[in-house]
């Protein structure tokens, strides 16, 4: 069985099958909505049920509140329809690139910090994969099992792939990759995913926020930005524990060096003793609020953020910007999760 979806800011039309998300039909035909993580953590994908019936599916209880959901709200990644639907979201401009499997081989492992590595993945000599910068691919796995981590090079660097893996406590696939992967090991990969990416159409100036390893897709984005020569203001805040989870701090401090247009604030929020640390502390959105909300009467409605990192760290920066000014549709967001999480909410 198949159901007619419409998306009501623009009058497209879909068609979906009954076993397919939201997300999953737009995807397949073509529209391009927004969207995260795709197991229901993040809720970057949420929009409005304005006519028809859905099926909730499974999710994170944080993600799509029970006040969101009797207003109609859902979760696209998740919700299945059981009717025809008429929906209300954003509608980004950009044309979907389709996902597609391919393998991939590992290139070379870099160690960053103590507990970051890079990985770095090779595809065959025919391929090369077609992505927005900021995007990201999954690993698919013999369990059936998938891993998805964000691809930190820009587009013209596309017959390798770099990747930034945090060591997880007790996560299997880092584990793996860490300490048991073997040179020139062969993987499956699915990509490009999700809508964090360069809006080229603003020329507003840009706000990046990126906690931990967060900063990869942005690294991706800036480096596609300074690759062709697209000089919007530009602060990237950068925040980490302490100084040694700040991996490879030398890279933006070149950009900001490099590029007027560039700059670079790195904060920490737990700095030791032994760092030495004489720069900024606190959490990172405090210190984006502290340099243009408080100084600004207009805060933040001028800018455009982009902001990646763990779900709380996204969400928290997401309401306290809006309420310093910055309209809704200009955060772009990329909440991480470490593996699909346990859904506490089940319709």
């Amino acid at each position: 069985m198949t159901y007619q979806i419409t998306i009501e800011s623009t009058g497209h039309q879909y068609q979906a099958k009954a076993y397919e998300t939201v997300l999953e039909s737009a995807i397949n035909a073509g529209f391009n909505i927004p969207y995260g993580c795709r197991n229901g953590a993040c809720g970057s994908c949420k929009g409005t049920v304005l006519h028809g019936e859905v099926d909730y599916g499974d999710y994170v209880a944080s993600a799509l509140t029970g006040a969101e959901k009797a207003a109609g709200k859902a979760l696209f990644c998740c919700a299945k329809p059981l009717t025809d639907l008429t929906i209300e979201c954003r509608e980004i401009k950009a044309g979907v690139i389709p996902p597609r499997i391919m393998p991939a081989r590992v290139e070379r492992k870099e160690q960053l910090s103590h507990d970051v590595m890079a990985l770095f993945l090779k595809l065959p000599s025919a391929e090369h994969l077609k992505f927005m910068a900021g995007q990201y691919i999954e690993f698919l796995l013999k369990d059936g099992k998938r891993r998805a981590f964000s691809l930190a090079n820009a587009p013209h660097v596309d017959n390798i792939l770099e990747l930034h893996l945090r060591l997880i406590p007790g996560g299997q696939f880092t584990n793996y990759v860490f300490n048991e992967m073997p040179d020139k090991a062969i993987l499956r990969i699915e990509a490009p995913f999700g809508s964090f990416f360069l809006r080229e159409e603003s020329n507003k100036p840009i706000i990046m926020v990126a906690g931990g390893t967060g900063f990869a897709p942005i690294k991706g984005i800036i480096e596609y930005m300074l690759h062709h020569n697209i000089q919007r203001d530009l602060t990237l805040y950068w925040g980490a524990r302490s100084l040694q989870d700040l991996y490879m701090p030398a890279l933006p401090e070149a950009w900001a060096k490099a590029h007027q247009h560039i700059k670079f604030i790195p904060v920490l929020s737990d700095a030791s003793a032994e760092d030495h640390w004489q720069g900024r502390t606190g959490f990172v959105h405090q210190a984006v609020l502290d340099d243009f909300a408080s100084i600004n009467h207009a805060g933040l409605a001028d800018y455009e953020v982009y902001c990646c990192g763990a779900p709380a760290m996204v969400e928290v920066a997401h309401a306290s910007f809006v309420q310093a000014g910055l309209a809704d549709d200009a955060f772009f967001s990329d909440a991480f999760n470490y593996a699909k999480p346990t859904p506490n909410v089940s319709n």
